[in-house]
C-alpha cells in the first residue's frame, strides 16, 4: 500500500475521565500507554504496534475533536500536504510531539466540520510479543473486550458529497458501497476505502456538522463479537443494537455507548474489496436490510443520536 495506509487514531472527549479510564481499561480492555500535561490519556489495542491509537480528554461535552490516518512516510506527508493545499483546503502543520510519541501532522478541516489530520510517524512500542517466533497471543489480549484494532470510524455531518471529493481526488480512497437518499439523487451514506479493507472510514448526511457517530474496534472472529456482548451485560454497558449483521460491509456487530455516551463497534467480517471493484449500492427503502441484515430494521437510534 502507498499513500493513506489506515486509521491511526482518533481523540475523543468524554465527561468523567477516571471513569472512562476504568472503562476503556477494564471492560473494554484497552492498554494504557500515556498521559500527557493537557490531561489526556491515551491507549492503544492490543495488537497495535504504535504507541496509540484511542486518546481520551474530559470536557462538558461528549464527542470527537478529530481524527488522524497514518501515511507511507514523511515524502507522502509532504505530497498530500501539497496537494490538500492545490484542492483548495488551508491546512496546519501540528509540531511533534504535541500529540504523545507522534511527528508532525497535516491537520484540515472536511466539509462535514470534522478536524482530520495526516502523519507519518508515531514511536512503535510493538504488541507485547516478540519479533522472532511470537505467540499468538498474550495475556494483555485476554483481558476485557481486547480488541485487535481501531478499525475504522462513522462520521455524521452535512456535505457528504464534497467529502467524498476529497478522499476519493485527493487522498486516494476509492468508494466501496454507499447508501441513497430517499429521493434516489444523491447519497445519504458512503464507505470509503484506502485499502482491501470493506472499509476505513464511513460518512452520512446529517444536518449538524462535526458528529462522532461511533469508533469502531476490530474483533478476531464472531465469537470474540459474542463474548465482547456478555462483558457488555456483566458491566452493564448500555447496548444500542446487536449482535447482528450488516447488510452493508456483511460484517457482524454490535453497537454500544460508553460511560459519556459516545457510540462504539465491536466489529468483525466483511469482505474484501480492490480498487477495481464496482461500487455497491442501496436503495434508502432497503436500508433497513442493510443496517441489520436478520432484522430488517432501521433502528432510529441509529439515525438520530450522536455525539
Amino acid at each position: 500500500m502507498t499513500g493513506v495506509i489506515r486509521p491511526g487514531h482518533a481523540q475523543v472527549r468524554v465527561l468523567d475521565l477516571d471513569e472512562s479510564v476504568r472503562f476503556y481499561t477494564d471492560v473494554m480492555g484497552l492498554v494504557e500507554t500515556g498521559r500527557d500535561d493537557q490531561g489526556r490519556v491515551y491507549f492503544k489495542c492490543w495488537d497495535e504496534r504504535d504507541h496509540n491509537s484511542y486518546i481520551i480528554r474530559e470536557a462538558d461535552e461528549a464527542g470527537i475533536d478529530f481524527f488522524g490516518f497514518k501515511v507511507l512516510d514523511e515524502a507522502t506527508l509532504d505530497q498530500l500536504e501539497k496537494d490538500l493545499q492545490a484542492y483548495g483546503l488551508e491546512t496546519t502543520r501540528m509540531p511533534a510531539g504535541d500529540l504523545m510519541e507522534t511527528g508532525e501532522r497535516v491537520r484540515f478541516v472536511l466539509p462535514t466540520g470534522h478536524t482530520m489530520e495526516l502523519y507519518a510517524t508515531k514511536t512503535a512500542i510493538g504488541n507485547g510479543l516478540p519479533m522472532t517466533n511470537p505467540g499468538p497471543w498474550y495475556e494483555a489480549s485476554e483481558k476485557g473486550i481486547a480488541p485487535v484494532r481501531l478499525d475504522h470510524m462513522l462520521l455524521y455531518g452535512p456535505n457528504v458529497a464534497e467529502n467524498k471529493k476529497i478522499f476519493e481526488e485527493v487522498l486516494g480512497f476509492f468508494l466501496v458501497e454507499r447508501v441513497l437518499n430517499e429521493e434516489g439523487d444523491g447519497e445519504a451514506a458512503i464507505w470509503l476505502s484506502c485499502s482491501h479493507k470493506v472499509h476505513d472510514i464511513a460518512f452520512a448526511e446529517y444536518p449538524e456538522p462535526g458528529k462522532l457517530h461511533h469508533c469502531s474496534f476490530l474483533m478476531d472472529s464472531w465469537e470474540q463479537v459474542l463474548r465482547a456482548g456478555d462483558i457488555m451485560s456483566m458491566n452493564e454497558v448500555n447496548v444500542d443494537i446487536g449482535p447482528t449483521r450488516h447488510g452493508i460491509t456483511r460484517g457482524c456487530t454490535i453497537y454500544a455507548w460508553d460511560p459519556s455516551g459516545n457510540r462504539f463497534e465491536t466489529f468483525m467480517g466483511g469482505y474484501q474489496p480492490y480498487p477495481d471493484y464496482e461500487t455497491i449500492t442501496w436503495t434508502f427503502d432497503n436500508f433497513a436490510q442493510g443496517l441489520d441484515y436478520p432484522q430488517r430494521k432501521l433502528h432510529e437510534t441509529f439515525l438520530t443520536v450522536v455525539t
